[in-house]
């Protein structure tokens, strides 16, 4: 680090977690090297009391910058759920500022040069060229869509949260998860993977499970993690290993042409069948076999049992926890679990449709961020799909940290 440089701080808090990052401030506006970072608990403006509110966003800045470099910090620029840029009285915004305020003064870092964002404005700031106006989508643990003028979030579109809305955004997700395991074990609905893996995820005991449970499954084709974090995190890569969407010349825009749609099972498909005498037959992609619907296998009474477990496992952690089992569903639609595949769809249309809401124009840019859709998220492709009519370019970007930064050095340039 050059020791007479100036830095800037630049903070994405979402509904699950609190990450900030240092940078160099003079640094080209297109420059994403990072001199630290920290992570903390969740940052939403709205959801989370102002105490732990400042207490996220002081642990996380405090492991970013360096105690004895805090005097050299000439801008702090927050993205946060819950909030928006303007009216300067919005409560999430006032909360917001109140909150990071007396993070940085607990820290010691007195810069005058702070202010807040929604976190799709952040998110929006980070894609190639800082541009100013477009369309953003934000699909972590929640969902919404916002149209950007002058780095202004001016319109939005869902986002309603986890009880009013936020459909196809990992809460929604994971809340299809745990209806779909519970429909499978009355028999209301169609056998599935995800019954075994939700009640592993809830901690229902093995001895309840359909065939004493299904286990986690294997890591993707290239080693890596096979799930994705609604809100953040890796991803997993298509069933050919190749991007999500075609990547533009100019960069990692992205528009899917027709011939690049991928087929999709017909409705009520089923790719793993029971085989004679109730016993299941592995999937094709070496993950753990779709249980089959046999009472031999699972019966009346341990369906009962597992029903019974699930419904207070759920009921004793806060609701937005159900958010917790989104990841599960696409590693179950990996395996080619119709359940799971057709969550996955539903999902996407739910995201096109918040999109769709805001008028987009022929050509536009649709920057795209959060877990479900930062590059190589699962619903990048279905959602590419399903808006593929709008002629859009979609960008997607990790996260807010980016235009945080790129917001900060903007604010210390006088822009």
């Amino acid at each position: 680090m050059n020791p007479r440089s100036r830095w800037v701080v630049g903070i994405d808090a979402g509904g699950t977690r609190t990450r900030a990052v240092l940078a160099d401030a003079d640094a080209d506006a297109g420059d994403g090297r990072v001199l630290g970072e920290g992570v903390a608990g969740p940052g939403n403006a709205l959801t989370v009391s102002a105490p732990e509110l400042t207490d996220h966003l002081a642990e996380a800045v405090a492991s970013a910058v360096p105690e004895a470099g805090r005097a050299r910090v000439a801008a702090v620029v927050g993205g946060f759920a819950g909030a928006a840029r303007a009216p300067e009285e919005e409560p999430g915004r006032a909360r917001a500022r109140a909150a990071l305020t007396a993070a940085l003064n607990r820290l010691g870092i007195g810069t005058a040069a702070v202010e807040v964002y929604s976190d799709i404005e952040a998110a929006f700031a980070g894609a190639p060229g800082q541009p100013a106006d477009g369309l953003a989508l934000v699909a972590g643990t929640g969902a919404v869509a916002a149209r950007i003028e002058g780095r202004v979030l001016v319109a939005t579109s869902g986002g309603d949260g986890w009880l009013l809305g936020d459909d196809g955004g990992g809460f929604w997700i994971g809340r299809e998860a745990a209806r779909a395991a519970l429909r499978a074990a009355d028999g209301r609905g169609e056998p599935t993977a995800l019954t075994a893996m939700v009640g592993q995820a809830l901690g229902i005991p093995d001895r309840v499970l359909p065939l004493g449970g299904s286990g986690p499954g294997p890591p993707s084709a290239d080693g890596g993690p096979a799930v994705c974090a609604v809100d953040g995190g890796p991803s997993p890569r298509p069933a050919d290993g190749g991007p999500s969407v075609r990547p533009a010349a100019d960069g990692p825009s992205a528009r899917l042409t027709h011939g690049e749609r991928q087929a999709r099972p017909a409705h009520g498909e089923r790719s793993v069948r029971p085989a004679h005498g109730g016993r299941s037959v592995p999937s094709a992609h070496g993950g753990p076999p779709v249980p089959p619907a046999d009472d031999r296998v699972w019966a009346p009474a341990l369906r009962a049992a597992y029903r019974a477990y699930l419904l207070p496992a759920v009921m004793d952690r806060p609701p937005v926890r159900l958010a917790d089992l989104a990841p599960l569903v696409p590693r179950a639609a990996a395996r080619k679990d119709a359940v799971a595949a057709a969550v996955l769809r539903d999902a996407a249309a739910h995201l096109a449709a918040t999109v769709a809401a805001l008028g987009p124009r022929p050509g536009e840019a649709l920057v795209v961020t959060g877990g479900l859709l930062a590059p190589e998220g699962p619903l990048l492709t279905p959602l590419a799909e399903r808006l593929f009519d709008l002629d859009l370019t979609i960008t997607p970007v990790p996260d807010g940290r980016t235009g945080a930064v790129a917001l900060a050095r903007l604010l210390v340039a006088g822009r």
